[in-house]
């Protein structure tokens, strides 16, 4: 029986992040990381990477603070957006540089979480098919929520007699599906889609894409650069002025709540907000030319980007995509996939699409890819797919006041009429999101400090919010930071309630998650917000809100006029473990005078 101090579970942005903060933090700790693949990497993994796949970042905003990708050593210029290849290079040579590479174990899978009445958790851990046993005192689980790949199935697929693989795996197939002259079916819209329809194209092949009547439409694909000045979209939903535009539960954190309750809590301020939108979504119209080709128009969004999240993704292919549309190497049907005969994809529309392959871009289960015991803790540790840890009064209150505080999210897009969920999808339907105190811990685990969750967030400022998480969560195990609410469960609710608690901090730390968690379902409709926390314009409040746990400044900037307009980076969080180290000792580190 092995026995460690920690375990983190998952190589991913976040089980590095955390790996290589937590033994900062914590120098003399026996610490493991635990990875399924045979590669870190995550969604990075060398099991991922097919032809072409890059990165939505441009060079700059998708690496850690303390360890940039200079071209030198990686090859990637500025303006460039990062093959995948070398965003796998960077994440082990990120593991060697912080000198961990030899904690890191690949090729062995969780099985199971067990946890024991004093607070330690044991694990069951296979590697080539045999198990070991693992005691630890702390956990940090950081698989995300794009581990487990949904693949549905298809009527008549037993005499479909093609490969039928989701797209993660792309990789394994990629030499015998990428044949020039070749046809291949892509089934989904979301930005995996994308990609696997270009990769397909330009290998020569000619591509049939289906993107289901019945779902949600084709995601916001936006080059990336917008808005009449180009901006860097990347950095624009990192600008706090523009971040303001952004309905935000969490929004306060940033300073800033008079601006907010201005634009979200008034008449005129509402009318500003939704001309911001409405630019920033003719802008991505015009730029795509969706009103100029009838087959281009079939890639317009259904719903408005204001009602969409992490799902907002970035044009980065070398050629244009929309000329493969033009000139019919991609056809796009907006139709249902029927069923499969013999190499053929039958549509709603009675088309029959003779096929080689069929590649599925059809999400991610919603259940993590290991079990937690004993049987029942999943309700208490506040996963979405079990009973809500949250009772229902202070659930329905928590919608209330977040429609009270922003009366524009009682306007939700109209609902797809058609719209029905894949067969058999988990996802579709859990009873509630995440139920995290920060999005990271249980409020069943709170006193215990023994488990915590990171990636959980979906959002394109993946390597900031990991390296904050990895902080605040190395703080929190530590026993040197104490999650406290800033809300204030109100009278009624407190006495409605029937959550079990020893005193009034407890009940004001559960109200504050409900209304975090419920953000989601009325913010991002069109995201993931149902399930876990989604957002972009959002990210910057959020990296506000830990460091202010942290007792850290999160105004990174000097200056009232640099901290609204300038965007915030992976530079200006530069050494967030060394002021916190140095202010745990009481010794003040000067922001910017490092």
């Amino acid at each position: 029986m092995e026995k460690v101090d920690l375990v983190v579970v998952g190589a991913g942005w976040s089980g590095l992040a955390a790996m290589k903060t937590y033994h900062e933090v914590n120098p003399d700790s026996n610490v493991l990381l635990l990875e399924a693949a045979d590669s870190v990497g995550g969604v990075w993994a060398k099991h991922r990477l097919y032809k072409g796949l890059k990165s939505n970042n441009l060079l700059g905003t998708y690496e850690f603070s303390d360890f940039p990708m200079d071209e030198a050593t990686f090859g990637v210029k500025p303006g460039q957006h990062i093959p995948g290849e070398i965003i796998q290079r960077y994440l082990e040579a990120y593991a060697e540089r912080f000198g961990f590479r030899d904690r890191i174990r690949l090729g062995h899978r969780v099985e199971t979480a067990q946890h024991h009445l004093d607070g330690t958790w044991q694990l069951k851990v296979s590697h080539e098919e045999k198990l070991a046993l693992i005691d630890t005192k702390k956990l940090i689980i950081a698989t995300g929520v794009t581990s487990q790949a949904y693949l549905p199935t298809f009527d008549g697929q037993d005499a479909f007699g093609a490969p039928i693989f989701h797209c993660r795996d792309m990789l394994q197939h990629e030499a015998n599906v990428l044949k020039d002259g070749e046809r291949v079916t892509v089934f989904g819209g979301t930005k995996s889609a994308w990609d696997a329809a270009y990769a397909c194209a330009t290998s020569g092949m000619q591509v049939n894409w289906i993107i289901r009547e019945s779902g949600h439409g084709p995601n916001w694909m936006a080059p990336p650069y917008v808005t009449p000045l180009k901006k860097w979209l990347e950095k624009l939903v990192t600008t706090r002025f523009l971040t303001w535009f952004s309905p935000c539960i969490w929004g306060d954190a940033d300073g800033y709540p008079r601006v907010r309750r201005f634009l979200h809590g008034t008449w005129l301020g509402r009318k500003i907000v939704d001309a911001f939108w409405a630019i920033l979504a003719d802008d991505v119209v015009q730029l795509n030319g969706f009103n100029k080709h009838p087959e281009v128009k079939k890639l317009q969004p259904w719903i408005s980007p204001f009602w969409i999240a992490s799902s907002l993704s970035i044009l980065n292919y070398p050629t244009d995509f929309f000329e493969l549309i033009k000139d019919g190497t991609i056809k796009v049907h907006i139709a249902e996939l029927d069923r499969l005969s013999d190499h053929t994809v039958h549509l709603s529309t009675g088309e029959e699409l003779k096929t080689t392959a069929l590649i599925c871009s059809t999400g991610w289960r919603a259940t993590p890819n290991l079990t937690f015991l004993p049987e029942g803790i999943d309700r208490e540790l506040g996963f979405p797919w079990s009973s809500d840890p949250l009772d229902e009064e202070m659930v329905k209150a928590a919608g209330e006041e977040i429609l009270r505080r922003f009366p524009r999210l009682r306007d939700q897009p109209t609902p797809n009429p058609k719209y029905k969920p894949l067969n058999d999808q988990a996802e579709a339907a859990v009873p509630h999101p995440f139920r995290l105190v920060r999005f990271m811990v249980p409020l069943s685990q709170v006193k215990e400090r023994s488990l915590a969750f990171m990636g959980i967030p979906m959002t394109i400022n993946t390597t900031i919010i990991a390296q904050a998480q990895a902080l605040w969560i190395s703080a929190y195990l530590g026993n040197h930071l104490t999650p406290t609410a800033v809300e204030h469960c109100p009278a009624a609710v407190r006495a409605a309630s029937d959550i079990k608690v020893e005193e009034d901090a407890e009940l004001d730390l559960a109200w504050e998650t409900a209304l975090h968690s419920e953000f989601g379902k009325y913010r991002y409709p069109g995201g993931f917000g149902r399930r876990n926390p989604d957002f972009v314009f959002d990210a910057i409040p959020y990296m506000d809100l830990l460091l202010r746990d942290l007792g850290l400044p999160h105004e990174r900037k000097p200056g009232l006029l640099a901290q609204c307009f300038n965007p915030y980076g992976t530079e200006d969080y530069k050494g967030l473990v060394e002021e916190w180290k140095a202010k745990s000792s009481g010794h003040a580190v000067g922001r910017f005078d490092r």
